[in-house]
């Protein structure tokens, strides 16, 4: 996906006004790259293709009627403070624990008008009190081994996981298979045909073996 079809397929989505404030997350991100290592510098002239559209295509993922969404290890904000901008009336939590990024994160949810429905909880999620969320997106934050013990005290039994992955995506369910019960699917990236998006429900530790299936088996 160049950045003229990513920009071009956001544009299709939104109205002018939350277009607008992509445009601004986009410029405050390139921006701060001098100060932090928000992204990876070989992806700062693909940020629509690479960060932006890579998160926004989590949305369709997501329950409709879905209110509450915590996402894990935010860094620079993605996906999680994409789909804020993106689905009005969504209240939107950030985990982040270095404090520069805490700060970044702030301060950019208050020059995008949208502070009011984006918290930032500024330590590790070990540290954070138990609340259940409708929707849990980690982008880059660790193996779902690890990932599903630390997280599922923030699930309830309806809650959508949406965890993009690279290649690992199949073989960090086999990891799962013995320990933790769930309707697991991979979905593909739109963004990287190497890459993949797991999509769960019902998660809960138990002995049986996830219910992995692809898209195309649906």
């Amino acid at each position: 996906m160049t950045e003229e079809e990513a920009r071009g397929w956001i544009e299709a989505l939104v109205p002018r006004e939350t277009m607008g404030r992509l445009e601004r997350l986009a410029a405050i991100v390139i921006a701060e790259m001098p100060r932090q290592n928000l992204i990876a510098a070989s992806t700062a002239d693909h940020l629509w293709a690479r960060h932006i559209v890579d998160s926004a295509q989590l949305l369709p993922l997501a329950p409709a009627n879905g209110k509450t969404w915590i996402d894990l290890g935010s860094g620079a904000g993605f996906p999680g403070m994409v789909v804020a901008v993106m689905r009005q009336g969504l209240q939107v939590t950030l985990v982040e624990s270095r404090r520069k990024r805490i700060d970044f994160l702030t301060a950019m949810a208050e020059s995008l008008g949208i502070a009011d429905r984006v918290t930032v909880a500024g330590r590790r999620l070990e540290m954070l009190d138990s609340t259940s969320y409708d929707v849990i997106s980690a982008r880059a934050f660790a193996p779902l081994d690890r990932l599903l013990p630390l997280a599922h005290r923030f699930s309830h039994r309806d809650t959508v996981w949406l965890l993009p992955k690279g290649r690992s995506a199949a073989s960090e369910l086999e990891a799962v298979a013995t320990s933790w019960q769930g309707d697991f699917r991979i979905e593909p990236s739109m963004t990287d045909p190497e890459a993949a998006i797991i999509v769960a429900r019902e998660i809960r530790p138990g002995g049986a073996q996830p219910r992995g299936r692809d898209k195309g088996s649906r």
